[in-house]
C-alpha cells in the first residue's frame, strides 16, 4: 500500500489488512505483514482459514439469492477483494441491496471508492458492539428495510470481541431481524493449538487495532444463532459448506480451525 490515508496509523496492525496479506492481497503495511507472518508461524494453516472462510462468504451469499433474500447486511465486511458479497448477491440477483458497515477507516475508504458508481450497495462506519447504531443508522434505513428478510453476514468478525459484548450484540441484531432472514456466522477456533500457542496468538491481535482475539469452541460459536435452526450442513469447516460435488477442497489441517454455518429466523 503506497499512500497512507488520514487517519491511519500504519504502525499498528488491522485484522482487515492481516487477512488482506493472508488472502494475498496487496492493501497492507508492513506492520500488518509482521502481524500475519506471525500468525503463520503459530498456526501455518492460517492462509487456507482464510481462504475457506472467504469461499464459505461466497456460497453464504448464493444460498441467500436463491432463499429470495434481496438485501445484505456485513458487517465487518473488511477490505475489498475478489467476489465481494455485492459483487456474489448483484450476479445472482441483480435487484440486491447492500449494506457495508466496518469501523476500519482504511475499509470505508476502499469500500467507498469501490462503489462510487454503485448505487445499490453503501458502506457506512459503524461497530458491531454497538449494534443499534447500525441498526437505526438513517444512512442502514434508507437503503434496506429491516422490516423485510435480510441476509446478515458475521463473517470472520465475532472472534474479535470478547463474550460480554459479543454474546448481546448478536441477540440485539436477531431480535430485529423479520421473520426469513438469514444469518451467516464464521469463527475462528483454536480447538486444535495449545495454550501457549493461543496465548501468543492472542498477543499479536492485542497488539492490533481490534485490540483482541477471541477464539470459541465450536458450542460457544453455535451460541450465537440462539434458537434459529441451522440450515444443512449445520456448523461445519467453512470449506464444508455446501461445497459443490467436484469442487476442490480447501485441506482441514492441523492449526487453528473456524467453524460456519447459516441459520433461517422464523
Amino acid at each position: 500500500m503506497d499512500k497512507v490515508p488520514p487517519k491511519i496509523d500504519p504502525t499498528v496492525p488491522s485484522p482487515a489488512r492481516i487477512y488482506d496479506y493472508l488472502l494475498g492481497g496487496k492493501d497492507n503495511f508492513a506492520s500488518d505483514r509482521a502481524a500475519a507472518e506471525k500468525v503463520l508461524q503459530l498456526s501455518p494453516n492460517a492462509r487456507e482459514v482464510a481462504r475457506a472462510n472467504r469461499r464459505f462468504l461466497i456460497r453464504a451469499v448464493e444460498y441467500m439469492t436463491q432463499q429470495g433474500i434481496r438485501q445484505f447486511l456485513d458487517i465487518g465486511t473488511g477490505l475489498p477483494t475478489q467476489e465481494n458479497v455485492h459483487q456474489v448477491a448483484l450476479r445472482h440477483a441483480p435487484d440486491s441491496r447492500v449494506v457495508y458497515v466496518d469501523n476500519d477507516p482504511i475499509v470505508l475508504v476502499h469500500a467507498r471508492a469501490l462503489l462510487a458508481d454503485e448505487k445499490r450497495v453503501v458502506a457506512v462506519e459503524g461497530d458491531l458492539r454497538r449494534p443499534e447504531s447500525i441498526l437505526d443508522n438513517p444512512q442502514v434505513t434508507k437503503h434496506i428495510d429491516l422490516g423485510q428478510p435480510v441476509g446478515l453476514l458475521l463473517v470472520a468478525v465475532l472472534h474479535f470481541i470478547p463474550d460480554e459484548a459479543a454474546y448481546p450484540a448478536v441477540a440485539k441484531l436477531r431480535d430485529r431481524l423479520a421473520p426469513g432472514s438469514h444469518l451467516a456466522i464464521s469463527h475462528i477456533s483454536a480447538e486444535d493449538l495449545d495454550e501457549k500457542t493461543v496465548q501468543e496468538g492472542k498477543q499479536v491481535y492485542a497488539k492490533s487495532s481490534a485490540g483482541a482475539l477471541v477464539p470459541r469452541s465450536r458450542g460457544d460459536i453455535q451460541r450465537f444463532f440462539g434458537e434459529y435452526g441451522l440450515v444443512e450442513p449445520g456448523l461445519v469447516w467453512p470449506d464444508d459448506w455446501r461445497r459443490t460435488e467436484g469442487e476442490d477442497r480447501i485441506p482441514r489441517m492441523q492449526g487453528s480451525d473456524c467453524y460456519a454455518g447459516v441459520a433461517i429466523v422464523r
